[in-house]
Formats: structure tokens, C-alpha cells, sequence
């Protein structure tokens, strides 16, 4: 609800600050659900199946990106909708991306076999089938959160852990291969889609806005980069380093993830303020210095139990590892800051972040392979150049847009 009055203003952020924990509470559950999954999947599968398993939900991760330009759009584009429900061209709009990118998966199916090297095609199909109702998902959440129900939003997040993750762990447990847990994800996924369908209204499509699609194919791309950035790092060590080096650099890896997925509730929340240049203005300085709040928390902390922080996390194995944790956390903490300052830019139809984004994912890969590399702490250093620099111009260009008009491309 947009806030006009003084009076309100107190309420208003009370019911932001409620709407952030519940959010916050639901994504904590998923991620837990997350964890969980792999602890079993670790116990159950051999080496080299749990490692097929993991390459395949990797794919899934990104192939799931498109859900979040969705989102994003339809977040943006409801914002201020008294509708129960999204209007039917973006209802059209959610249905057609998502059987796009199923289509699109399983047309790479092929590809995807060799370059996993698996054993046939059976896992990566499922997959596909899995990757349509996960981004129709975007959809139910774009409109929930665009309209700021973020209380059946967050129901919906619990249900999609229950339902997508629990259906992976239910195909996993009951045949112990890779192709099951595909198979239960794709299960789970169109039981919780059908559910966001008759939570949002049950909603029919309309003749689709190709205007719609821009928006989507825009932020899309946008958050696959910000995705890549938040990745990229462990892949370029995987690439460089030694075995026994890069396995400590993925300890501290999950680091930067809770650094950068902690204050993602906060995005959540003030998404929908971002479609008016008003809310903007009023809100992104809010943001980012709660962002920052919990960032200095999270640096701090690694900073002061970094030895402590590499034995929960990886076990008794690493404690002899150097592991500078808290640059991982200033990495995931950077990037917290440019997820919020990339939605302010495309919510404001500025492409300009967004190719910043992708110039900041050339200059690690740049740095890595021609320059700081040959240990973790020179890996880490060039994500942390990266990302800082990155935050610095988003910034910038945020400030820039609050004098200057922008250029709609």
C-alpha cells in the first residue's frame, strides 16, 4: 500500500518491518528444507551419482532464472492493482514463458546428456517437465507480492519447499537415482504451480503485450548475470585451483550465499514501492541501509570467528584450511546491496546496471585467469573487487537517475 500521509507512515513501517520477518521466515525453511536434501542425497547416492545430482540441480538453479524476471515484472507491473488477481495478458505472459523455457530444456536435452555426461536422457527430461510449472510459479509470486500479500506469499514459499523439495526427496528416497528426485521435483512443482493458480484467483490469459516480454527478457538477463556473480567465483576456482584448495574455497562459498541470500527478504518487501519514481526515492535509501545493517553484522562475525565459522560449516577436516571467511561474507554482502540497486533500475526501464552487471562478471573472469589467481585468497580478492566495484557504480548510477532523467530504451 502506498503510504501519502505523515500519519501512516508509522503503521506502514510496522507492517513493512512484519512482512520482511514473515517473508524472511519462510525463506529460512526452504533453505533449510534445501540443506536437508543434500545431507540425504550425500547418504544415499555414491559419489558419482550425488555429483550428477548436483550438476543437474545446478542447471535447475539457472534454468529457473527466467521465474525471477517474471516475478520481477509482474511484481511491478500489479503493484497497485486492486485486482484480486494479475490481468490476463500477464496471466498470458506467465504461460507462455513458462512453456517456452520448458520447451527450449527440453530441446537441450541432448546437450545437456553429453555435457553432464549422463547416463541417458531420463533425468534431464523430468527436469525440463520441472522447469515449466517452476516458472509459472513466478507468475503466482510476481502477482502475491505486487500486491503486497506477503503473508499468502510467504505461505506459498513453504509450500513450494514442501512441495517441489519434498517431491525430490520423496523420488530420491524411493529410487535412490538421480532420475527419481528429477522426477519427484517435476511432481511437487506442478502440485504447488496448481496451487499458486487457485490462491491468485484462478486467472485466464488474454491476448498477450509483447511489451511484457521485453520487460521480462530484460530482467531476466539482468538477474541471470547478478545469479552468475553470485556463482561464478566458485567455478572459477574449481577451475584454477587445486582439488584439496578449491573444496576449502567452497566452504567458503556458502558463506557468501547466506551473506547474500540473508537480506533478500528485504528486496521482497520493497519491490513493489520501486514501480513509481516516488517510491523509489523514499524507499532505496531505507533498503540499503538495512541491507548494510545486516551485512556489517554478517562481516563482523566472520571476521572475529573465522576459524570457528570454516569447522561448523565444513567440518573438522577444513580446520587446518585458511580461509579468510569474511571476505566471502563481503562478497555475498556486496551483492546483497546490488540485487537491491539492479530491481531500482529495472524497475525504471535503466539498462544501464544491468550491462554494468555483466561488465562486472567479464572483470572477475578477467582478473581470475590473468591475474589473481594460483591461491584462494587471490580467487576471493578478484570477487571482491568485482562485486565492490560493481556496487560503487550501481550506486552512482542510482544517484545520477534521482537529477537526471533517464532515456527509456
Amino acid at each position: 500500500m502506498t503510504v501519502n500521509g505523515s500519519s501512516e507512515a508509522t503503521p506502514a513501517l510496522g507492517r513493512g518491518r512484519f512482512d520482511a520477518v514473515l517473508v524472511a521466515g519462510a525463506l529460512g525453511v526452504n533453505n533449510v528444507a534445501s540443506y536437508l536434501l543434500t545431507l540425504v542425497a550425500a547418504r544415499l547416492l555414491v559419489p558419482a551419482a550425488f555429483g550428477e545430482l548436483g550438476s543437474l540441480l545446478a542447471v535447475l538453479v539457472i534454468g529457473a532464472v527466467p521465474a525471477l524476471g517474471l516475478q520481477t515484472v509482474v511484481a511491478l507491473r500489479v503493484a497497485g492493482d486492486t485486482s484480486p488477481g494479475p490481468p490476463g495478458p500477464l496471466t498470458a505472459l506467465g504461460f507462455g514463458t513458462s512453456v517456452s523455457i520448458m520447451v527450449v530444456a527440453l530441446l537441450s536435452t541432448p546437450l545437456f546428456v553429453w555435457l553432464l555426461h549422463l547416463d541417458g536422457p531420463g533425468a534431464m527430461l523430468f527436469l525440463a517437465l520441472a522447469l515449466g510449472p517452476i516458472t509459472l510459479n513466478g507468475l503466482w509470486y510476481g502477482t502475491l507480492q505486487g500486491a503486497q500479500r506477503f503473508g499468502t506469499m510467504s505461505r506459498l514459499v513453504v509450500t513450494e519447499g514442501a512441495g517441489r523439495i519434498g517431491g525430490t526427496l520423496v523420488g530420491l528416497m524411493i529410487t535412490r537415482t538421480p532420475t527419481g528426485a528429477l522426477a519427484g521435483a517435476a511432481a511437487g512443482a506442478v502440485v504447488v504451480a496448481f496451487v499458486g493458480w487457485l490462491i491468485c484467483g484462478k486467472p485466464r490469459p488474454t491476448r498477450l503485450d509483447i511489451a511484457h516480454v521485453r520487460d521480462v527478457l530484460h530482467a531476466a538477463q539482468a538477474l541471470l548475470a547478478l545469479v552468475l556473480l553470485v556463482n561464478l567465483d566458485l567455478v572459477l576456482a574449481r577451475h584454477t585451483l587445486p582439488e584439496d584448495v578449491a573444496g576449502a574455497y567452497a566452504v567458503g562459498a556458502v558463506l557468501t550465499k547466506i551473506a547474500y541470500w540473508l537480506p533478500y527478504a528485504i528486496a521482497i518487501v520493497v519491490l513493489p514501492k520501486l514501480a513509481s519514481d516516488e517510491g523509489r526515492r523514499r524507499v532505496i535509501p531505507l533498503a540499503l541501509g538495512l541491507c548494510a545493517v545486516l551485512n556489517v553484522i554478517v562481516v563482523g562475525g566472520s571476521a572475529l570467528f573465522g576459524e570457528l565459522g570454516v569447522r561448523l560449516i565444513g567440518g573438522a577436516k577444513y580446520a587446518s584450511s585458511v580461509v579468510p571467511l569474511w571476505e566471502f561474507a563481503l562478497v555475498g554482502s556486496l551483492l546483497s546491496l546490488v540485487q537491491i540497486l539492479l530491481f531500482s533500475r529495472i524497475a525504471s526501464a535503466d539498462r544501464r546496471s544491468t550491462v554494468l552487471t555483466w561488465v562486472a562478471v567479464l572483470v572477475e573472469i578477467g582478473l581470475v585467469l590473468v591475474w589473481l589467481n594460483g591461491s584462494l585468497t587471490n580467487v576471493v580478492t578478484a570477487a571482491v573487487i568485482a562485486t565492490g566495484a560493481l556496487a560503487v557504480a550501481g550506486a552512482v548510477v542510482e544517484l545520477r537517475s534521482r537529477r537526471v532523467p533517464v532515456a527509456v530504451a
